[in-house]
């Protein structure tokens, strides 16, 4: 039996097929793009949450051990995610000074991470994920502004 494709079906389905295709390219693993065997504490303030699918990020602002001001872009989990988890946008306040452990760039990219968890100078803690590595000793990298 043969089975005739109608051009307007063939292009439905090319058109699927691209789309589908984009996503599985656009999306990566946390292991595949940090470096899940290397923990680091950093300290400094949110200057931006960017609440957008596929990943929320945060930008934080630090100082390096030199007094060198620069800016972290730190990957954590989707929105739906962080919903799931009961982590909500207003959680994480631009302006407020923070601790965070996150893994760095596999590539060796400076100041991009993967958050695995934040501190609050109430002692409030958000997890995104658990240390890969177990209860390790983490490297201060950078101090408070």
């Amino acid at each position: 039996m043969k089975i005739k494709l109608h051009a307007p079906c063939t292009m439905v389905f090319a058109a699927v097929a691209l789309a589908l295709s984009a996503l599985a390219s656009a999306h990566h693993s946390i292991a595949g793009q940090f470096d899940m065997k290397k923990t680091l504490q950093v300290s400094g303030v949110v200057s931006k949450v960017e609440w957008t699918n596929p990943h929320v990020y945060l930008l934080f602002d630090t100082k390096e051990s030199d007094g060198t001001a620069v800016t972290w872009k730190l990957e954590t989990l989707p929105v739906a995610m962080l919903r799931k988890a009961g982590i909500k946008k207003e959680m994480l306040v631009t302006g407020e000074t923070v601790k965070m452990l996150i893994v760095p760039a596999r590539d060796g990219t400076n100041h991009l991470g993967f958050i695995l968890n934040i501190t609050f100078p109430d002692g409030r803690q958000l997890q995104f994920s658990a240390d890969p590595n177990g209860p390790v000793t983490t490297t201060p990298v950078t101090n408070s502004k």
